[in-house]
């Protein structure tokens, strides 16, 4: 059996899950057309609203004004005494002086209820119940439109004479629907016309206001087809223009980023190629010796067995640093308090076991850190890791807790001048140490973690002739709620 077909607006995701919806058709469109199509539709809707409201008010207008015109004419003639004998005898109303007007006069004990026509082509007017109540005095007077198969006639009656005679007035409505007919053809050329006008101008409008936005487009296609991270011209300061310019902040970011990992790569590879060809040199000396090939003095097989251990744990202390330093992902929502005084104990006894020669001196006030302990721990540790390989034997490092301040003094060579500024950069190693083990990242380890608890930390000269490491965390003498 074949599967069903996708129902319209939906295409198969081509992985687990439901299937994807698709773009629905106007956001197929390209975004100038679309600002045209609104701007058309909107000028389109108000013009016809425009048009019909002159229309109506035009026509009202030109309605009231005849009925006006007509029942004040027909009340003035009715006080006329002769216009009932003119009628009779049948004289046209173009002899009165009324040529557009249609004359009639009802007598209910003579005439019968018709308006005389002027000529045998001009059509009869009958007259209905309204005009008759007018001859009986039941109404003041009477205004209505009367249809007949040629045209249309708005016919009023006012009492004349005396009781059950009236005055009956015709005007055609030709006229008039021609009037309205001409304006109802201008009305629609005018807002054709409009409509086109406002189309083509929503187009250029369309057009020039988003060539920056082609601009950026094209921008951002030539970076990723060429990967490089070239800043876009700003030109302005609308809303396209703050685009532009938060865009080429992320490429600079992006830049940042791309360097500092190039570069930790490339500073990687080559403090990992020292003790990895050392580790090589003395596992093929160890084979030879396995094999025969080579006769090794007393003790040189513990020596370089003792080598080999060294540098492997080196090279895992080298790996273990890359990996704190390549964590770029921001602080866990979820972290937990620690006591700075607890870390920097537990860090001491662990740095001790390492360096036994040295002697450690401890003064800390408890100060309770929110964040990663992890992170915390590793740095307290490399801040004593560091003091202690620089101290001489028999020397002494001093440690200091004091309002989440943790100073470091040893008394070794101390920091030159131009090395303190780059103390904490990754695989930093100054002249004095390229001899001593390490990588490196230790200190930059420690920089990293200040950084993402909000904390900061330095390097100067100690008074006791070494270094001196200051590390500042943000916290509080007791355990946060």
């Amino acid at each position: 059996m074949s599967e069903p077909a996708a129902p319209a607006g939906t295409v198969a995701a081509t992985g687990p899950g439901a299937d994807v919806p698709a773009p629905r058709w106007h956001y197929r469109r390209s975004l100038a057309s679309r600002i045209t199509l609104l701007t058309t539709i909107a000028v389109g809707v108000a013009v016809a609203f425009v048009a019909l409201g002159a229309f109506i008010t035009t026509r009202v207008q030109l309605q009231s004004s005849l009925d006006s015109s007509l029942l004040e004419r027909a009340q003035q003639a009715a006080t006329q005494a002769t216009l009932a004998n003119s009628v009779r005898a049948d004289i046209p109303p173009w002899a009165l002086g009324a040529g557009d007007i249609r004359i009639g006069f009802i007598d209910l004990d003579h005439n019968p209820p018709v308006l005389s026509a002027d000529s045998a082509d001009d059509p009869k007017i009958s007259l209905g119940d309204e005009e008759l109540a007018v001859a009986l005095r039941s109404t003041a007077y009477s205004l209505r439109t009367v249809e007949t198969e040629a045209e249309r006639f708005r016919v009023v009656a006012v009492p004349a004479g005396q009781d059950r005679q009236a005055l009956v007035l015709a005007q055609s409505l030709e006229p008039q629907e021609r009037v309205l007919a001409k304006l109802g053809f201008v009305s629609i050329l005018f807002g054709v016309a409009g409509i086109i006008t406002a189309g083509m101008a929503g187009w250029a409008v369309a057009t020039n206001g988003l060539r920056p936005v082609r601009r950026l487009t094209g921008a951002v296609e030539t970076i990723a087809r060429t990967e490089r991270l070239e800043p876009i011209a700003v030109e302005g300061d609308d809303e396209v223009a703050r685009l532009a310019t938060a865009f080429n902040q992320m490429l600079l970011a992006l830049d940042h980023s791309r360097a500092r990992q190039r570069q930790l790569v490339a500073d990687a590879g080559h403090e990992l190629r020292t003790p990895l060809t050392s580790l090589r040199t003395n596992i093929e000396l160890l084979g030879q010796a396995d094999g025969g090939g080579a006769d090794l003095p007393p003790g040189a097989r513990e020596e370089l067995l003792d080598d080999v251990a060294a540098q492997i744990e080196e090279l895992s202390q080298l790996v273990g640093d890359l990996v704190e330093l390549a964590r770029d992902e921001p602080l866990p929502t979820v972290v937990e308090a620690l006591d700075l005084a607890e870390a920097v104990d537990h860090a001491v006894e662990r740095v001790r076991r390492r360096a036994p020669s040295v002697a450690f001196e401890v003064e800390a006030t408890p100060w309770v850190v929110r964040g990663e302990a992890g992170t915390l721990e590793r740095a307290v540790t490399n801040l004593l890791d560091n003091a202690a390989k620089w101290s001489p034997p028999g020397g002494t490092v001093r440690v200091s807790l004091a309002d989440g301040v943790l100073t470091v003094d040893d008394e070794g060579p101390g920091i030159a001048e131009q090395d303190l500024p780059h103390v904490f950069d990754r695989f930093y190693r100054s002249e004095e140490s390229r001899a001593m083990p390490g990588s490196g990242l230790g200190l930059s380890i420690v920089a990293q973690a200040a950084e993402r608890h909000a904390g900061r930390v330095h390097a100067e000269r100690s008074p006791y002739g070494g270094a001196r490491l200051v590390l500042a965390l943000p916290g509080g003498p007791a355990p946060l709620a």
